[in-house]
């Protein structure tokens, strides 16, 4: 096991300082792409039980889990994961879209003799996650043909919408940053930053509500979407330089080229490809999730119910049953500090 790797789950040291005043379980609420923060553990941790078993996808997320929540100190916890059939309505509009995933083993640990037992590795711990979560205060939502970042835009949006709700999104994937606001900040525990409004002009020298035209003009090499041709990110504000100065559309980009397009071919190819950028800027785009109104209702009601009950038990018997002793430290003080406040909220 990364021992320097645990450490840095274990996250800034827990501030033990008392709440203070009335909170309500919409105030901090911390959401989480649990697909994402399963396979980064999965992926790195070569953590094997008693029986010579891989688990260290499923410890590491619990480990991640409890860090989170004690650096947090959240009023309200949800994990997303992608329903079955989840990329289709992407694949409609882009048919290459995240092709070639899954192709290649994620892990060099010696415990696989090959991709299958791999893969299958990897579905058992997250079917078994998914049973240790139940026995969590922790929302749980996942919706068929239903990616996880349609979920969580939503899911965002609406909690700030209706309560005015401070969220915390947690996913190492970029395309969340174009739902920072005043109200909602990305936490990539990659590189241990939180992206507010101001890191992400720093880091990318536009406004966070333009980091969808910047994903649009660049691709997304990830899930096989290609970018403009000709155009990288040092190019990018030469030819554009109003995309550093005010909130724009992709409207507003193809007015810029019709009046420029016999300055550069650049230009010409936005016009000449702009019904491939639509294209493209929909998949991409999360402040139009992929969601209909049904769905929207779904992920809606589970914000007024309350997360199930902490099974401190239940969790126990599993923690023991799949050989995790060496993954949390006092394991059963670690349950009920870390989550003994989450159901108290209302």
């Amino acid at each position: 096991m990364n021992k320097d790797l645990l450490k840095l789950l274990d996250g800034i040291q827990k501030d033990d300082t008392p709440r203070k005043g009335t909170f309500s379980k919409y105030d901090n609420v911390l959401i989480i792409d649990g697909l994402n923060m399963f396979l980064r553990n999965f992926a790195v941790l070569n953590y094997v039980n008693q029986d010579g078993v891989h688990v260290g996808g499923l410890g590491g997320f619990l480990r991640s889990l409890g860090s989170l929540i004690n650096n947090n100190k959240p009023t309200s916890v949800y994990v997303i994961f992608d329903g079955i059939g989840s990329s289709q309505n992407r694949k409609n509009l882009l048919p290459e879209y995240k092709s070639g995933r899954n192709l290649a083993r994620l892990t060099n640990h010696s415990v696989f003799e090959d991709i299958d037992e791999e893969q299958d590795s990897k579905v058992n711990q997250i079917s078994r996650l998914i049973h240790y979560l139940k026995c969590l205060p922790v929302h749980l939502i996942s919706l068929d043909k239903v990616e996880a970042d349609d979920i969580i835009a939503h899911l965002s949006r609406y909690l700030v919408n209706k309560h005015n709700s401070k969220v915390t999104i947690v996913s190492a994937d970029k395309d969340f940053l174009q739902l920072v606001d005043n109200n909602i900040t990305v936490y990539s525990p990659i590189v241990k930053e939180f992206y507010t409004p101001r890191t992400i002009v720093e880091k990318f020298g536009l406004p966070a509500k333009n980091y969808i035209l910047y994903k649009t003009l660049m691709g997304d090499n990830s899930d096989k979407v290609p970018g403009l041709k000709g155009l990288g990110p040092k190019k990018l504000y030469k030819f554009f330089p109003e995309l550093q100065e005010k909130e724009m559309s992709l409207e507003d980009l193809r007015n810029i080229c019709e009046g420029k397009y016999k300055e550069n071919v650049i230009y010409s190819r936005v016009i000449f490809d702009y019904e491939t950028l639509q294209k493209h800027h929909k998949i991409m785009d999360l402040s139009n999730p992929l969601v209909d109104e049904n769905e929207k209702a779904f992920i809606e009601n589970i914000t007024t119910e309350a997360p199930s009950k902490l099974t401190v038990s239940d969790f126990l018997k599993m923690y023991h049953e799949d050989g995790l002793g060496h993954t949390l430290k006092n394991v059963d003080y670690w349950l009920r500090d870390t989550f003994r406040t989450l159901s108290s909220f209302k």
